[in-house]
């Protein structure tokens, strides 16, 4: 029985790994954890074999706590950014799993956890596929809730201070973030920054100026700084 941690300050992230390890026998979750502190205090009491870990976390990040550990169980990274890539694998990381998670990703990532040391390697972080059976989307916190939004659902994103408004088909979903924490997790092949306060879906563009977008009725400006940016994304 491989005893599992996850470490992660998102519920609903959690869940979702706890659900698949549910499905996979010989593994067990012992317990979890909403960041690295309490991590490190469960890593002091039990056996853990294999270790969960968010990297974007409060107080200290998956990282750097790893950094801090003298005899680190096996650790699969979960983020939803790639930046981290390299320096998850030079950790000796079993893998690196980008959110959202498929159950497809997730097997790739446990199957490594049988390999023998000397042939085991780690694949660089894949990009979700895009097919009929498989809607990407994000959990996104609103209120005392976390929602989750179809990306084929979003007719424009829109930075609002310290606030960011999703508006989508069937309502518009008001979250405290950055929109650049949004623009980090949105395929870059799907998702275009236009303005400093404006991401659009590319395929919901139905005409566009030097300095305007059109989707549909709404017209969204184009930054200044973002000018060259549009018309090279979109063969102009």
């Amino acid at each position: 029985m491989i005893n599992c941690l996850l470490v992660d300050d998102e519920p609903l992230a959690m869940d979702i790994i706890a659900s698949y390890l549910a499905k996979v026998p010989g593994f067990k979750v012992v317990t979890t954890c909403k960041n690295a502190l309490e991590a490190f205090d469960v890593l002091q009491k039990e056996k853990i074999d294999l270790m969960f870990l968010d990297i974007q976390m409060p107080q200290l990040n998956g990282i750097e706590f790893v950094k801090t550990l003298k005899n680190p169980p096996k650790i699969i990274f979960t983020t939803a950014f790639r930046d981290y890539a390299i320096e998850g694998f030079e950790l000796n990381a079993v893998d690196y799993l980008l959110k959202p998670i498929s159950f497809g990703r997730f097997m790739k990532a446990i199957n490594k956890i049988h390999r023998k040391p000397e042939i085991e390697t780690i694949s660089p972080p894949e990009p979700q596929p895009v097919s009929s059976n498989f809607e990407p989307f994000l959990y996104i916190k609103m209120d005392k809730r976390i929602l989750k939004v179809y990306l084929d659902e979003i007719i424009y994103i829109e930075s609002q201070k310290d606030y960011v408004r999703i508006v989508t088909e069937e309502k518009d979903v008001v979250t405290k973030q950055k929109i650049s924490y949004l623009e980090e997790r949105l395929p870059k092949d799907k998702f275009l920054r236009i303005h400093r306060s404006y991401i659009v879906p590319i395929n919901r563009i139905t005409a566009f100026s030097t300095t305007n977008i059109e989707i549909d009725e709404i017209e969204l400006p184009i930054g200044r700084s973002y000018k060259q940016f549009v018309t090279d994304a979109l063969n102009f």
